[in-house]
């Protein structure tokens, strides 16, 4: 057994969750999702605790991963997820236009950026935007999606970059 797989996932108050033989369903204040279940996984839920456990050896790291997916479902409904991202750069601004995110980063038109179903952005300020949502890793493909619309470069550091990232900087060339 993994060492992933091994650590219960406590379920906190709200939360609700349906085990049945393909499916796993976790209901909770910010949404409803689901995910695919092996069939040699199996799920025991105790009280407010959630316990997996499998006999077949050649699924032991994949209950891993569907502990670490659950867990990450179950905060997702719970608290949510959020992805700060920062605006670096002389004229860089976001603003939003209804469901649309408008971004002015140095091109010669501006970028129009539409939010998928289950995402909320805002902006706090103009040079920053906060992705939040239920889904783990749709927060983080939207948030990597507007990164790249203009990647931070390494000689003055304008463009996109997450609030936690550290842009290791070159030296210019000299004379």
């Amino acid at each position: 057994m993994s060492r992933v797989a091994k650590k219960p996932i406590a379920l906190p108050k709200g939360v609700d969750i349906k085990i049945e033989d393909e499916l796993i369903t976790v209901k909770g204040a910010k949404g409803t999702m689901t995910q695919a279940k092996p069939a040699n996984i199996v799920l025991k839920q105790d009280g407010e605790t959630l316990v997996f456990s499998t006999e077949n050896q050649d699924q032991v790291a994949l209950t891993g991963t569907l502990r670490a997916i659950v867990a990450n479902m179950v905060k997702g409904v719970s608290e949510g997820w959020e992805r700060k991202l920062e605006l670096v750069g002389v004229g860089y601004r976001a603003a939003m236009q209804g469901k649309d995110l408008n971004l002015s980063l140095g091109y010669s038109h501006p970028i129009l950026f539409s939010t998928p179903d289950g995402i909320t952005i805002a902006t706090p300020s103009a040079t920053e935007i906060v992705v939040t949502g239920a889904d783990k890793q749709l927060v983080g493909e939207v948030a990597a999606k507007i990164r790249g619309y203009r990647k931070p470069e390494p000689y003055k550091g304008k463009g996109v970059k997450y609030s936690d990232e550290v842009i290791i900087r070159k030296e210019a060339k000299k004379a």
